[in-house]
C-alpha cells in the first residue's frame, strides 16, 4: 500500500511542473504591448474578400491570437445589398455589431429590427440570429467574445473559389461551431 502511495505521489510531482510550465509559458507568450491597426487595415490576414453568404470585405482588427482566444474584433465593409447571413446559432460566442455606415436589418430570436449608423446590437450565444444589408454600402464593427472559431470561419469563406451550395455553407458553419437553422432574412 505504501508503495502505491509513493508511486502516485511521484507521478503527481513529475506532472506538476509541466502543468505549471504551461501556465507560465502562456503568461509570457501573451502580447504585453499595445498595438495600432489603422483605418482600412486588417491585422495578420489583410483584407479578406468573403464568398458565400455575401461578398463583403473583412478586416481582422483584433485577432483571437492576440487575446488567447478571449476576444476578436472585425470590421466588415458591406458590398452586398440585399444579402446577409442565414439564420444561425453560435454555441459559444456572444456577438456585438456596431453599425458605422449604412442600414441593416437584424433578427434576434423572434424579434426583427432595423439598424443604422451609430446603432449597436447584442446577439447572445445560443439564440438564432441573422442580418441583411439594406443600403447599397455599409460598414460594421463585429465583436465576438470569446473569439472561438469565427476568424477561421472567415478565412475559410475567403479562400473559396466558387459560390458554395447551401449544403456547403451548412457544413462550413458547423465546422466552426455554428448551426444554420433557417434561411437569410427577406427584406422585401
Amino acid at each position: 500500500m505504501k508503495r502505491n502511495t509513493f508511486l502516485a505521489s511521484l507521478i503527481a510531482l513529475s506532472v506538476s511542473p509541466m502543468l505549471s510550465f504551461s501556465q507560465f509559458k502562456n503568461a509570457f507568450m501573451r502580447n504585453d504591448k499595445g498595438f495600432k491597426v489603422g483605418s482600412g487595415e486588417g491585422r495578420i490576414h489583410g483584407h479578406m474578400k468573403l464568398q458565400g453568404v455575401n461578398s463583403n470585405i473583412l478586416d481582422v482588427k483584433i485577432s483571437g491570437i492576440d487575446t488567447e482566444g478571449n476576444l476578436a474584433i472585425f470590421e466588415q465593409t458591406s458590398l452586398s445589398q440585399g444579402k446577409g447571413t442565414p439564420l444561425h446559432i453560435h454555441h459559444s460566442q456572444d456577438e456585438i455589431f456596431h453599425v458605422l455606415e449604412g442600414f441593416y436589418y437584424f433578427q434576434v430570436g423572434e424579434e426583427k429590427m432595423s439598424l443604422s449608423s451609430g446603432d449597436c446590437i447584442f446577439l447572445p450565444r445560443n439564440v438564432p440570429h441573422a442580418w441583411t444589408q439594406v443600403s447599397e454600402n455599409g460598414k460594421m464593427t463585429v465583436t465576438v467574445q470569446p473569439a472561438g472559431k469565427l476568424e477561421n470561419f472567415f478565412l475559410t469563406m475567403a479562400t473559396l473559389d466558387h459560390e458554395p451550395t447551401d449544403a456547403e455553407i451548412k457544413k462550413i458553419f458547423s465546422d466552426h461551431d455554428m448551426d444554420v437553422v433557417g434561411p437569410p432574412l427577406n427584406i422585401n
